[in-house]
């Protein structure tokens, strides 16, 4: 078969003036990026229209190294929905350059289920990640030359809690110590760098529902403490104006389409497993208010990206999907099976029935979320047709729930007709509940960690770092312990061991430090050895990609 971005050259893209003309947006609110990719205007949203949408998720069971294919499937999902009479749209993340150089080569689904142009979104794109990389190192900028300025004033800080973000996967940058030299080159202080996706400033932009919410929030981060122990903030320092200049363009969503020209709202980029995970509420209600149907994903497993969904997202945006689809390979079952990485696409029908195990974790906890689940099976080419066979008895016939299987990237949208058919089977015949959130708001911070713990991971137990207690403290003191939390660990396990695949019940999770994202009003809870600054593998994409006689080559 050919390579994703050789079928992504192939395909005759329409101007964007047309794909936003055919939803209904006028050519004033467009704001065109080249020829097939533009910015929409946060007037073209439609309240009346969003509260009629059928809003689907997209997640996955806990998956292997290469994932699941929640991406295409979501694309996938979107083009069989048009191709049964349904007018449906996709709401999506934005790549990161760090996962796209290093492991995962690109992140705008693949074979005949792909987000395009696929150059520009896994690369530069409309240059939100930029603005939000920009924003984030200037309020350091100008955090250091405020603590620069003061150094001998009783106006200085004793505690410094912003970093600096960068859009690249570089381990060497975890832990740096800025300000060496000589006495006019800053004071020597230890911090680091998280990557991009983890910057405050983007769970901002994607939790921000207006350019009004934008500019609150970003007045709100917390930077630090002065030296009479009180919270330093961006509204202290005085720039909150000038940061919000630089996102006035990225909080505009990004406009592109599929291979078979279904419009897709491209924004925002946040990781599940060190962020929410999720795309922007503007950019979800967008595709709202133009389409019956929207398609979004949430990162990574169900654990991580489905039930930071429902307890940030919809809790911020009052959304309520009506149905999520859970993705399943047969790699994964296996990998959650016992088999070792190097033979999960071996014929083993033992390890499949074991993994299913992880499958049900999934469908159980998705349920408590009092969520209509459909199992979708993302097929591979080397996929045995009667290991396929047992896993959609098992789903039909042990935990009743319907199972369709995706062929969307061998053949478009024609291979996600049946899965279209039973999603929208689901919603129309099966009684629907509202949405039940993991924890209340009134919780304490102890009590929202244990509840997500205990009955989304089956953690025996929850333990803090003194480091960890500290914080806490001072989030009550600043009673800032209405919030939700947003937990950062291994996307790979239920637990903090990214080696502890399968059905793992009753361990012991550690928390290692608790950041208070005051601006985008969630608490981060970091557990086990997470870094929010990935490495590179062994061997990185990077290796692969070249740009040859003018074509890109390497991205997938």
């Amino acid at each position: 078969m050919k390579t994703d971005i050789e079928i992504a050259r192939e395909i005759r893209l329409a101007p964007i003036q047309d794909i936003a003309q055919d939803l209904g947006i006028g050519s004033s609110q467009v704001e065109p990026y080249g020829h097939h990719i533009a910015k929409i205007g946060l007037e073209c949203l439609r309240p009346e229209k969003i509260a009629k949408n059928n809003l689907i998720l997209v997640t996955a069971i806990t998956p292997n190294k290469s994932g699941v294919g929640k991406t295409t499937v979501s694309i996938g999902l979107a083009l069989g929905l048009n191709k049964i009479g349904k007018r449906a749209i996709i709401a999506l993340r934005e790549p990161s350059l760090g996962p796209c150089f290093g492991l995962k080569g690109g992140a705008a689904g693949g074979g005949y289920a792909q987000v395009l142009p696929m150059e520009n979104i896994n690369l530069h794109f409309t240059g939100d990640f930029h603005a939000i990389t920009s924003a984030h190192n200037m309020i350091t900028a100008l955090l250091d030359n405020y603590i620069y300025q003061n150094r001998d004033s009783c106006l200085g800080l004793s505690e410094v809690l912003w970093k600096r973000v960068l859009d690249v996967n570089d381990r060497s940058l975890r832990n740096v110590v800025s300000g060496l030299g000589g006495s006019t080159d800053g004071i020597p202080r230890q911090t680091g760098f998280d990557i991009t996706p983890a910057s405050e400033i983007m769970a901002i932009l994607c939790l921000a529902t207006d350019f009004e919410d934008l500019r609150r929030r970003i007045e709100n981060i917390l930077l630090g403490y002065t030296r009479e122990r009180q919270p330093f903030t961006v509204k202290d320092l005085g720039v909150a104006g000038a940061i919000t200049i630089l996102l006035k363009d990225a909080i505009k969503p990004n406009l592109v389409q599929t291979t078979e020209h279904t419009p897709a709202f491209v924004h925002g980029g946040p990781f599940a497993n060190i962020a929410h995970g999720c795309n922007s509420i503007i950019a979800t209600k967008m595709a709202m208010s133009y389409g019956e149907y929207t398609v979004t994903e949430a990162g990574f497993g169900a654990d991580l990206g489905a039930e930071k969904f429902f307890d940030i997202k919809c809790r911020i945006a009052g959304l309520e999907p009506k149905l999520t689809v859970l993705v399943a390979t047969l790699s994964a079952l296996k990998l959650h099976g016992g088999l070792d990485e190097k033979r999960i696409k071996d014929p083993d029908s033992e390890g499949i029935r074991r993994g299913l195990l992880n499958l049900d974790r999934h469908v159980h906890n998705l349920r408590n979320f009092g969520q209509r689940v459909v199992v979708c099976f993302n097929r591979f080419a080397s996929d045995i047709d009667s290991e396929i066979e047992m896993v959609r008895q098992h789903c039909e016939q042990e935990l009743g729930v319907g199972f369709a299987i995706n062929n969307a990237y061998m053949e478009g949208g024609d291979g996600a007709i049946d899965l279209a058919k039973l999603v929208v089977e689901t919603i129309e015949q099966c009684p629907s509940m509202p949405l039940q959130f993991a924890y209340k708001l009134e919780d304490t911070i102890e009590t929202k960690v244990e509840k997500i713990a205990t009955k989304v991971y089956s953690a025996g137990r929850v333990t803090y770092s003194s480091k960890a207690t500290k914080a806490i403290a001072k989030i009550r003191e600043l009673n800032l312990e209405h919030l939700p939390i947003c937990i950062a660990k291994t996307q790979y396990s239920f637990s903090t061991n990214p080696k502890d695949y399968g059905d793992v019940r009753d361990f012991e999770m550690k928390v290692s430090d608790v950041v208070i994202n005051r601006g985008a009003e969630m608490i981060v809870i970091i557990m086990g050895d997470i870094m929010r600054m990935p490495g590179l593998p062994k061997v990185p994409q990077a290796n692969n990609m070249d740009i040859i006689d003018g074509y890109i080559e390497g991205l997938s």
